[in-house]
């Protein structure tokens, strides 16, 4: 089991719509092969800055994922909201 960290910085103002294109991603995600669990985080203080933490069976479902079609469609709602590239990283337990 694995999981995967996204860091992403959000345009100020447009926090809201990335909020609701973000719930879009997450739900899609769901439905693919090997996702466990996922959760959005606002840091305190930033309300531009968001962490997902996504839990996937092993590496290779996070990959099928991140190079879907589908996450393709859901991200280009996503991608245009953002100030930076996301930062994506991945862990596994010790």
């Amino acid at each position: 089991m694995i999981k995967v960290l996204i860091e992403r910085r959000i345009m100020p103002g447009l926090e809201e719509e990335y909020d609701q294109a973000a719930r879009e991603a997450m739900r899609a995600s769901i439905n693919a092969q090997g996702f466990i669990a996922g959760e959005s985080l606002c840091e305190r203080h930033h309300p531009g800055r968001r962490l997902l933490i996504t839990q996937w069976r092993d590496l290779s479902a996070w990959k099928d994922w991140l190079h879907s079609s589908e996450r393709e469609r859901v991200m280009q709602h996503v991608l245009p909201l953002l100030s930076e590239n996301e930062t994506i990283r991945v862990y596994e337990y010790c």
